[in-house]
């Protein structure tokens, strides 16, 4: 059985490195949540693998170089849960900016694939990599973060 702390070790060595490989481990229905993408003007969900290859594929062409660093997996007692903490950085083409960012991810695993990942990163640093402003609205629902 593929436990889900198995496939974020995975996930974060073949994203960026094994695409072909990456793709076997996420199911077609695959919800993931950018908690804080929407201040960047991303969208905070991507629902179904059509949606997540569009955005990983974004950013393997907007970041050179990227890698993951320092991983920490956190089993769950569920083996079909599991959180991560991970450091990376890259450098963004457009802007010859270093991107160096911490991560936290949990997963959720069905049937030995990926079924749902949430990520949080601090958008700030995303912002000046990317030289790009951050949005008002920090929750992606319309309304601003911080009245």
């Amino acid at each position: 059985m593929t436990t889900a702390s198995d496939l974020l070790q995975r996930h974060f060595a073949t994203l960026i490195a094994d695409p072909a490989a990456w793709r076997e481990l996420i199911a077609d229905d695959l919800e993931w949540e950018l908690v804080y993408a929407p201040s960047l003007g991303h969208p905070a969900r991507l629902s179904g693998r059509e949606a997540v290859e569009r955005h990983v594929g974004w950013f393997r062409e907007a970041v050179e170089d990227f890698r993951f660093f320092d991983l920490r997996v956190y089993p769950f007692a569920d083996p079909n849960g599991a959180v991560a903490e991970v450091r990376a950085e890259g450098l963004i083409e457009t802007t010859g900016r270093t991107y160096r960012q911490d991560y936290v991810l949990f997963l959720r695993a069905e049937g030995g694939k990926i079924v749902y990942l949430r990520e949080y990163f601090n958008p700030v640093r995303a912002a000046r990599a990317l030289d790009a402003p951050i949005a008002d609205d920090m929750t992606g629902s319309g309304r601003t973060a911080f009245p």
